[in-house]
């Protein structure tokens, strides 16, 4: 998944009225970007166990626990995923961005 490189990694204070004009509900705004927040979520834990499932495999061949705890690359993975800003920030980037397509389901 990409990250665009604009978006803060810290929580910015937001105007409410800044999320309805697309909407016309800043309830239906909020839910629109969880969503999208989770679907973000699912998509970097699969791609961080894409990744870390390399060293699974070479971790259960390790000879000694040292072996284990030091694997460079395994940590440098882990923080970046960490210093990546929350999926909840990235949604509304996307959102305020005009960026998110949705739709209403018919009742």
């Amino acid at each position: 998944m990409e990250i665009k490189k604009n978006i803060p990694n810290n929580t910015v204070t937001r105007k409410l009225s800044d999320f309805d004009p697309e909407t016309g509900n800043v309830y239906k705004s909020i839910n629109i970007i969880a969503k999208r927040a989770n679907q973000i979520a699912a998509e970097l834990k699969q791609e961080l166990n894409k990744k870390l499932a390399d060293f699974a495999t070479s971790a259960s061949t390790a000879d000694t626990m040292e072996e284990t705890f030091e694997n460079r690359e395994q940590i440098e993975i882990s923080r970046y995923y960490e210093r990546l800003p929350k999926p909840a920030i990235i949604a509304t980037e996307e959102f305020l961005d005009g960026e998110l397509y949705y739709r209403e389901s018919e009742k």
